[in-house]
């Protein structure tokens, strides 16, 4: 059983982390913001949490389970932020869609205690999110092609 300031402090996590990524969606005007990624988060941490119970008694194919379930239930939330533009025939959302599968991860992290994986997978991903379009337009103008 976990106790109630271990939770508090797994929550907590969850909602900073899950905020962080939210926060650089945000400043970037894209809809899935601060709040949404926080409350994904903080979700995939507690369901996360109440699995951990079946991990004590030596069931991790219960905890395995909840996880997977997570990984594929917040796949759907995600499914909603990735539009196709008829006009311009190319498709968007894709990065806010996958930031909502991240943020639910680091919530995973966070539910099972595991400050350096989530503390870690939280840099990448803001690294990612605030470089990616950097290397990705450097990439382009090496290799001669237009953005």
């Amino acid at each position: 059983m976990i106790e109630f300031l271990d939770a508090a402090q797994r929550l907590s996590m969850a909602a900073l982390v899950g905020g962080a990524v939210g926060l650089n969606r945000n400043v970037n005007g894209k809809p899935v913001g601060v709040k949404t990624l926080a409350l994904v988060s903080v979700g995939a941490a507690a369901f996360t949490m109440a699995g951990t119970d079946f991990v004590d008694t030596g069931r991790w194919d219960a905890a395995s389970r909840v996880i997977q379930g997570i990984a594929t239930g917040v796949g759907f939330v995600g499914a909603g932020a990735i539009l196709k533009n008829d006009k311009e025939e190319n498709i968007e959302g894709l990065t806010t869609a996958t930031s909502v599968w991240v943020t639910a991860a680091l919530g995973c992290a966070c539910g099972l205690g595991e400050w350096r994986i989530a503390g870690l997978a939280t840099l990448v991903a803001l690294a990612v999110l605030l470089l990616g379009s950097r290397v990705e337009a450097l990439a382009q103008r090496l290799l001669g092609r237009k953005e």
